[in-house]
């Protein structure tokens, strides 16, 4: 079937985390939305990694048919939970796994804390690749592992590992681990098979426990492989532990259902007793349904979805090319996260934050800064629909003054307007009585215009 991503769904009144709550420190609070509806009042999410795309109706199906048997007890997994998992990573990725290896969690965060319980003792060091998802930092502080860095190379627009430094780092016998993104969250890279062997062979050779984060791994563009790091050798597989979950694939994440795949029988007989233990094992009843449905039914869906979202990649590269040369797009070869290198625009991460949250009214994950020149950084995600993003953030521009100053229609990048030659339809026009609404003025309205004109002639 043909799937319509265009289409704005609301998702307010649903305990959305991305759409009506803030982060404050540690803490989630809800975001009441101000009286005042019109585009200038709203805070525009962009900071949880989930998509605003409807699900793929064969997982939709499954769901309601099983809240129309109204029971909802206790459930665990049977063979066709596991046969699901083993069948799409095989098909998916060429990677040939047992059922009995695998271990269901509720979530790959919730994993990663408790796999450094089970592996690390207080006082043992952990290493990260940063910049990278913050929750790797908490797995290892909440469990009084000692963190250890070796910070990815930020060179000519592209990120790479310091294979020199993360030897040096690996030789010290306090560290015990190395956590791997693999793609990598926030920057984008999709490892080759000759970066991951000869990261696995430095970890390997200093008897560190290689823990690798896939649940990115089905989300790969077009020109790149994944290559699962257990795959790659025997050893590879019996000196590391693999975190997968259908949440980011296929909009899941609410069900609370992961897969921790660990070949090692002794490690993996550890980690389930931390889950005994933690009383952290186990699924929930629609959890179980959706991951079997999606896997054995989602390909389609995620087809068309990972075309989709190549063209609001191809969209945002085009715009900040012609109209703000200052912002730079990291490449992206996997994930719907993109990456942008905002150090030419002469900020501090301070008046970054500021302009982007407090002008522009745009909530993103979080800013950083690499050990490269200090390079001030914004993840955001463009896994959403065109009208709504569009429309806010070109609003945003009005409100923005400083953002003008700075060449600023960057805020627009999020590229929600579909323009690729490929879909049948004509790009969302912005409707004159909208514009009025939002007061936008006419020099920023003949800018967007005038590039929309310029892609269809080249389309």
């Amino acid at each position: 079937m043909k799937y319509d991503f265009d289409r704005e769904i609301n998702r307010k009144g649903t305990n959305s985390v991305k759409w009506e709550f803030i982060k404050q420190g540690n803490e989630l609070l809800y975001r009441k939305e101000p009286d005042d509806s019109s585009a200038s009042a709203r805070l525009l999410p962009m900071w949880v990694a989930d998509m605003d795309f409807p699900c793929p109706e064969p997982v939709v199906e499954a769901l309601v048919a099983r809240a129309q048997h109204r029971i909802f007890g206790y459930t665990s997994p049977t063979d066709s939970y596991y046969n699901a998992i083993v069948n799409w990573m095989k098909k998916r990725h060429g990677w040939e796994i047992k059922p009995e290896w695998i271990c269901t969690t509720p979530g790959v965060v919730p994993a990663l804390h408790m796999l450094v319980k089970t592996y690390i003792s207080p006082g043992y060091k952990v290493l990260i690749q940063t910049p990278v998802y913050y929750p790797f930092n908490k797995a290892i502080e909440n469990s009084d592992g000692v963190l250890v860095t070796n910070s990815l190379i930020y060179e000519d627009g592209r990120y790479s590992m310091d294979f020199a430094d993360l030897e040096l780092k690996t030789k010290d016998p306090q560290v015990k681990m190395a956590i791997l993104c693999s793609p990598h969250n926030p920057v984008g890279r999709v490892w080759t098979r000759d970066e991951l062997l000869r990261f696995g062979e430095i970890c390997i050779k200093n008897n560190v426990l290689v823990v690798s984060d896939e649940i990115h791994g089905d989300l790969i563009f077009e020109g790149y492989v994944f290559t699962p790091f257990a795959d790659i050798s025997e050893d590879f597989s019996q000196s590391s532990i693999t975190c997968t979950a259908p949440s980011k694939t296929f909009n899941l994440a609410g069900l609370k259902t992961s897969n921790i795949i660990i070949a090692n029988e002794q490690l993996r007989a550890r980690f389930k007793k931390t889950l005994e233990r933690t009383a952290m094992g186990g699924v929930g009843a629609f959890g179980v349904v959706a991951l079997e449905a999606a896997y054995n039914h989602g390909e389609e869906w995620l087809a068309q979805m990972l075309d989709y979202i190549m063209g609001n990649l191809q969209y945002l590269e085009e715009y900040i090319a012609e109209y703000l040369p200052q912002i730079s797009v990291v490449p992206l070869e996997g994930t719907y996260l993109v990456w942008l290198d905002c150090c030419s625009l002469g900020l501090s991460k301070l008046e970054l934050k500021r302009l982007i949250l407090s002008e522009a009214k745009v909530y993103l994950e979080r800013l950083a800064e690499t050990r490269q020149s200090f390079k001030k950084h914004v993840r955001k995600i463009f896994a959403l629909k065109c009208e709504y993003g569009v429309y806010s953030l070109i609003a945003a521009i009005k409100r923005a003054s400083s953002v003008n100053a700075y060449g600023a229609q960057y805020i627009e990048n999020i590229l929600y307007q579909d323009m690729t030659p490929e879909r049948n339809h004509p790009p969302v026009r912005l409707k004159k009585e909208y514009l009025n609404r939002i007061c936008l003025e006419e020099p920023i309205l003949a800018e967007y215009d005038t590039f929309i004109i310029k892609r269809k002639k080249r389309s």
